[in-house]
């Protein structure tokens, strides 16, 4: 067994979050202290251990993805509402979305994107946006009505403090809360769940997780996006993908109608 003690990780834990590259991120300490749970229990020596949740903490917050600064997002946004006009919000919308490098890459194909979407599983009236990131700011492309219930999820409280004011000046119930889904999955029900670019990073939080978090989901369509290249757009990634997704399923009597828009391949999973 580890010799670390559980006082050692309560600190380990705090001295974690409150490092300069966590400290205004203000995580869910609950993951991090799944992630030394997990490591320990593989037996792991300590620096081991250590060494492996600082790696996966910082796959899973990706900070190297990119943020906007918050305040200054948060005017620009409160201005853009201000006007009523749709094509300003869309503008200001854009400017957040281009900060992080997963929806950056989708802006090109936005005007498009949703509508592929939702010919498959129909206008949702309640969406569960799960690992959110920056994308509840893509609502504006949706073609969705403000009475639409639009639950986002995220361990990164800043960002869910920014997506709810968002949400209250678009006329929306401020729905987004902060969560590690994968130890806390939603109960609540929806038409839809969006799981975009997610399922390849929970894979290397904790091989195998996807099945049983899919299967834990209330939702008629489970709809999992993953990119076809990586980040440097040398390595095609649509075999592994699919490998990806196939495991998970397998067995299990869902089926699934792929959409590939562009550099996204969206698996729809209905569950029924």
């Amino acid at each position: 067994m580890s010799s670390i003690t559980p006082a050692e990780v309560d600190g380990l834990v705090a001295e974690i979050t409150a490092a300069k590259k966590y400290r205004d991120m203000d995580l869910v300490q609950t993951t991090v202290r799944d992630l030394f749970d997990k490591e320990l229990a593989l037996n792991h020596p300590p620096k081991e251990a250590i060494k492996a949740v600082k790696k996966k903490l910082h796959n899973i917050v990706a900070p190297y993805l990119g943020d906007p600064d918050y305040p200054v997002a948060a005017l620009a946004l409160e201005q853009a509402c201000a006007t009523h006009d749709p094509q300003t919000i869309r503008d200001t919308c854009s400017a957040i979305l281009k900060t992080h490098a997963s929806t950056h890459e989708r802006l090109p194909i936005m005007d498009r994107f949703y509508s592929s979407l939702f010919a498959v599983t129909g206008k949702p009236a309640t969406i569960l946006d799960l690992a959110c990131g920056l994308h509840p700011f893509s609502f504006p492309w949706m073609d969705l009505p403000a009475s639409t219930a639009y639950y986002a999820y995220d361990i990164h409280r800043p960002r869910v403090r920014f997506i709810n004011n968002f949400f209250e000046l678009m006329n929306m119930r401020p729905l987004s809360s902060a969560r590690d889904i994968l130890i806390d999955p939603p109960a609540q029900s929806a038409d839809v769940a969006f799981f975009f670019k997610e399922a390849h990073r929970f894979e290397q939080r904790q091989r195998g997780c996807n099945r049983a978090f899919w299967q834990a989901l209330n939702v008629r369509w489970l709809l999992v996006s993953l990119p076809t290249s990586s980040l440097s757009g040398k390595h095609d990634l649509v075999d592994r993908q699919r490998r990806l997704v196939g495991e998970a399923l397998e067995g299990l009597p869902w089926p699934v109608t792929e959409v590939l828009v562009a550099t996204e391949l969206v698996f729809c999973i209905h569950k029924g």
